[in-house]
């Protein structure tokens, strides 16, 4: 996977493309910081023209990478690079070069980007973990979360073979939702609803969760910024701020907050969820 972070270095050459819209300039929104994750760059399954187009609408002063930024797992199994994944990449770094900020925390996915701590790729800084103030003065501790992870942690094989079953559940669910569409149906999450209805996925979330926060206590933090359980949430936990801010695989979700310090979570549509409500939404969670 060496390669990968090579290749962002050729991308930030001056031979990059330059993309005219990168930002909308009727966007009367600035953020100050934007938290994205387990985006899984090099499946099929990652929302790419979804992010495109919210990066697009939502410029910031810090961008956080939270982790399973690339798909390292399912990029050794089988190769697949789409041109839309290529803009991504380009967007991120053109983004950085225009003075956004840009902190990258790998997860397990994107784990072989661990040795190069550090270093920075196209202005993009690699870091284990990072402290975000926020403008009203919270410390949140900033981690992709898969260190809490019981599965990973005591045996990963399972974790490979969850990731195999994950992958088939999102091909049923592209192949569900194709039939929906032409239903007239809305996008329906098979994935998200199996999670749901299946008792220990549930308690492993809530464990999870707990696990988290516990540490973002322990290292003296007001509250806590993750991903890795494809879950958007910002609940208080014992007292500390627990915020997920999703995925972009299935629930298209990033947390933001405002110039004031305000966080709220964002759900940005797919582009078959965009045609039907006929404009972006935001269902926002504010703390």
């Amino acid at each position: 996977m060496r390669a990968s972070f090579n290749a962002l270095g050729a991308m930030s050459s001056d031979g990059e493309q330059v993309d005219g819209d990168d930002i909308d300039v009727t966007a009367t929104v600035h953020h100050r910081a934007i938290f994205i994750s387990d985006l899984h760059l090099g499946t099929p399954g990652f929302q790419a023209g979804a992010l495109l187009d919210f990066i697009k609408h939502h410029p910031s002063d810090y961008l956080y990478l939270v982790g399973d930024i690339v798909d390292g797992w399912q990029l050794r199994r089988r190769w697949f690079w789409p041109e839309l994944h290529n803009d991504v990449v380009q967007k991120l770094l053109r983004r950085a070069r225009k003075g956004c900020r840009i902190i990258y925390i790998p997860g397990n996915h994107d784990e072989f980007a661990r040795r190069y701590f550090g270093h920075q790729f196209g202005g993009i800084e690699v870091v284990d973990d990072a402290v975000h103030l926020t403008a009203d003065g919270r410390s949140l501790w900033v981690t992709h979360g898969d260190r809490f992870d019981g599965v990973i942690r005591v045996a990963k094989w399972l974790a490979y073979l969850g990731d195999n079953l994950y992958e088939l559940t999102l091909r049923l669910n592209r192949h569900l939702n194709h039939w929906r569409a032409r239903l007239g149906l809305s996008y329906w999450s098979l994935s998200a609803y199996l999670k749901h209805k299946v008792k220990k996925a549930v308690m492993y979330v809530t464990d999870f969760e707990e696990a988290v926060a516990n540490e973002a206590q322990r290292r003296g933090h007001d509250g806590v910024v993750c991903g890795h359980i494809h879950r958007a949430e910002i609940r208080t936990i014992n007292g500390i701020l627990y915020c997920n801010d999703g995925d972009w695989v299935e629930s298209c979700t990033a947390l933001v907050e405002s110039v004031s310090g305000k966080l709220e979570l964002v759900y940005w549509p797919t582009p078959a969820v965009a045609q039907q409500v006929n404009k972006p939404v935001s269902v926002a969670v504010i703390t």
